[in-house]
């Protein structure tokens, strides 16, 4: 059901982004937009892993340096038929972690030096398997596609909303293009539609990496323990990131404000009830 949910949404951010570049340039505008998306994601496709660590200076790990934490990843791995990821840590104290890569052979896992002193060694173990979930049913380059295709729809919405004041723009002679009000509606709606649909994506991704990680340990209510933790300290000491990457982190590091209406993950009490449903069923 998830995935068939996902595959509906994916397909209807590529009609919005094909709604706004027809609004501005009818044809022309439709290939252009899809030309953007492409373009866009063939570069998140192979860099994104590289600007995620980045952006968080996450440090790799060297061979014995956690043998715990590596110990742990090996084993989930194996269970998982995977190759074994790249670690990572995040050199910040809030507790959270977050999985990257196009595709197993290229998956990293990053923890947060917060995560490896707050977690309990089996919700430590929780949370790894449901970074591995990620990784599994290849999450990461779904969310990446979604975020990069939202990124692309508001780009072209700003465009838009130029094209109105100026009474559309585009097009040749005989096809349809936006009017100045066609054009400003689309400008304000369709960065909004986007980006309730890359929520929509993400929340049904976070699902199934929890019951993947059920299914890998054997013991959801693990990470369900891991989920209340990692939330109460969420939002006693903020994670130093910004809204775009918020959504590959196992719990939402952002809280209040616009980002916290807007969040990309489900309630955490609607995950540990999913959880704690599977018990005596994986």
């Amino acid at each position: 059901m998830n995935v068939a949910k996902t595959v509906f949404l994916m397909a209807l951010l590529t009609v919005i982004l094909v709604l706004v570049g027809t609004a501005i340039g009818g044809r022309s505008g439709a290939l252009f937009a899809l030309c953007l998306a492409a373009v866009f994601n063939f570069i998140s496709y192979w860099k994104s892993d590289k600007i995620a660590l980045a952006m968080h200076r996450a440090k790799p790990l060297q061979p014995g340096e956690a043998p715990e934490l590596e110990g742990m990843v090996r084993e989930l791995a194996l269970k998982a038929s995977i190759p074994m990821p790249r670690l990572y840590v995040i050199p910040q104290p809030s507790p959270n972690a977050f999985a990257t890569g196009r595709d197993p052979a290229h998956a990293a896992v990053a923890v947060t030096e917060g995560a490896l002193r707050a977690l309990k060694p089996e919700e430590l173990r929780g949370v790894l398997a449901h970074e591995l979930g990620h990784v599994i049913h290849r999450d990461i380059l779904v969310a990446t596609i979604a975020a990069t295709m939202a990124g692309a729809i508001t780009m072209l919405a700003t465009w838009a909303r130029w094209a109105a004041i100026f009474g559309g723009m585009g097009g040749r002679d005989g096809e349809r293009r936006g009017g100045g009000l066609e054009l400003l509606l689309m400008a304000i709606v369709a960065p909004l539609a986007a980006m309730l649909v890359q929520m929509a994506v993400s929340r049904s991704r976070e699902f199934m990496a929890d019951e993947a990680s059920a299914r890998l340990t054997r013991d959801p209510l693990a990470l369900a323990g891991a989920l209340r933790r990692l939330e109460a300290y969420a939002k006693q000491i903020p994670l130093e990131t910004s809204p775009a990457s918020a959504h590959m982190f196992i719990v939402n590091p952002l809280h209040g404000g616009f980002a916290g209406l807007f969040s990309t993950h489900p309630p955490v009490e609607a995950r540990v009830q999913r959880l704690e449903a599977l018990v005596g069923r994986v």
